[in-house]
């Protein structure tokens, strides 16, 4: 059994884009300029479901971004105890992904909210880094918010 290589990149028209990959690409512009605040609300808009846009979302991006930096936003509830988010920080780091901002609210009740954009140009899966993340300890929710 030949297996399929995977990592190649193709210039498409996009008058022969499946309509799922169209309206993938069309959240994905939503989501970047502020046109909806969350995927789902994105999804609605434009009439698809969410597990088509994840099926593809890493798959699709403007011919013009193909060589800058990929920067993905990742939102996760902590136990609020010492060293998990520096062992998440690390974790990151030793993924080749490159933390480029953290911002933490106020412990409340034993938890906080972190977000945090992480530069996976070179970690290339994404979904791998956050598959990851929701399996550290202290980790109580991990969910990727946008990625660029």
């Amino acid at each position: 059994m030949k297996t399929v290589e995977t990592g190649k990149s193709y210039v498409v028209s996009e008058d022969i884009l499946p309509e799922a990959i169209l309206k993938t690409a069309l959240v994905k512009e939503m989501l970047t300029r502020g046109d909806a605040l969350t995927v789902h609300e994105a999804v609605e808009k434009v009439g698809m479901s969410r597990s088509a846009f994840y099926k593809y979302r890493e798959g699709i991006r403007p011919f013009a971004t193909l060589d800058h930096e990929k920067v993905t936003a990742i939102t996760m509830i902590l136990e609020h105890r010492s060293g998990i988010l520096s062992g998440l920080l690390d974790m990151v780091s030793s993924m080749k992904g490159s933390v480029d901002s953290v911002s933490q609210s106020m412990p409340v009740q034993g938890v906080a909210v972190v977000t945090m954009n992480v530069n996976t140009t070179l970690l290339g899966d994404a979904d791998a880094l956050v598959d990851r993340l929701r399996g550290q300890e202290g980790v109580i929710r991990a969910e990727m918010i946008s990625t660029q």
